[in-house]
């Protein structure tokens, strides 16, 4: 173990703008020697990455991969500062990268992930680093999405048509159907729902709409009488807007998603939604 101390790593750092563990590596390479380590951390590309932490990436890709079986599948966001780096191919490569290493480990959650090999010694958050320098941008990997169970679909949406898919839906039903998994997951990216049913939400939301219905009624000058029945009211359009199974089809509006799928005889276990930035 090389010898160095705290402050020779706050040195590097302050030298070179590069992240702590980097810091730490370059020292140990070094034997301790702080020149050595700036230079290391140059040929390495790590000048910078800690300066980049204060921006803001809002840009990026959405990549899936589903298993050949249909019985599992990843959905993974990838964020960068521009549309310029998005549309790349090396940080799409990377974005790639990400998926196939979440679909085959199956990562506990976000933190396992980063702290997982992606290469012989190499974590997921060094892997990420590496790209924020060679890239020259913030890169952010802060979400994914796994299911595995009887079957799983993905949908990708193209907000444009020179940028990598920026919507990305992940849906897992309790039995195969194509056509029905499709349908729900574009559904799911064109409407944007919060929850799967209206179990899934908390009390504390349902509170908090049952509560600004009330007071928005009571504004508008609504009869005492009529105020129970015009928040409830209320509160079912929340559902509609908030909870998948009661939104109104997309293709059929007439028909609500949990008749659509009772309809075609499957049963939603879950969903996952990203908009990169959102």
């Amino acid at each position: 173990m090389a010898n160095f101390t705290a402050a020779d790593v706050k040195k590097l750092r302050e030298l070179t703008g590069a992240g702590m563990m980097d810091c730490k590596k370059a020292l140990d390479e070094s034997e301790g020697d702080v020149g050595k380590a700036v230079e290391l951390l140059r040929v390495k590309g790590q000048k910078g990455v800690a300066k980049r932490e204060s921006r803001t990436a809002e840009n990026g890709a959405v990549v899936s991969l589903i298993a050949d079986d249909a019985t599992s599948g990843v959905l993974v966001e990838l964020k960068c500062e521009t549309d310029f780096v998005a549309k790349g191919e090396k940080f799409q490569a990377v974005a790639q990268a990400i998926a196939e290493h979440v679909f085959s480990t199956a990562p506990a959650d976000l933190a396992a992930l980063l702290a997982s090999e992606i290469e012989a010694g190499k974590t997921v958050k060094e892997y990420v680093d590496e790209a924020n320098a060679s890239l020259g941008e913030k890169i952010v990997l802060d979400r994914y999405a796994r299911f595995a169970g009887a079957y799983v679909a993905s949908y990708l949406h193209r907000t444009s048509p020179d940028l990598p898919p920026q919507v990305g839906v992940l849906v897992e039903l309790e039995q195969a159907d194509a056509t029905t998994a499709k349908d729900v997951a574009q559904h799911i990216a064109a409407f944007s729902p919060t929850y799967l049913t209206r179990e899934d939400v908390p009390e504390d939301v349902v509170e908090a709409e049952r509560r600004i219905a009330e007071a928005t009624a009571r504004e508008e000058g609504k009869p005492e009488a009529a105020l129970a029945r015009i928040v409830d009211g209320r509160v079912n359009g929340f559902y509609k807007e908030s909870v998948l199974l009661d939104q109104p089809f997309a293709k059929d509006n007439k028909k609500t998603v949990q008749k659509v799928l009772t309809e075609a005889g499957v049963t939603l276990k879950g969903f996952a939604r990203f908009r990169v930035g959102a």
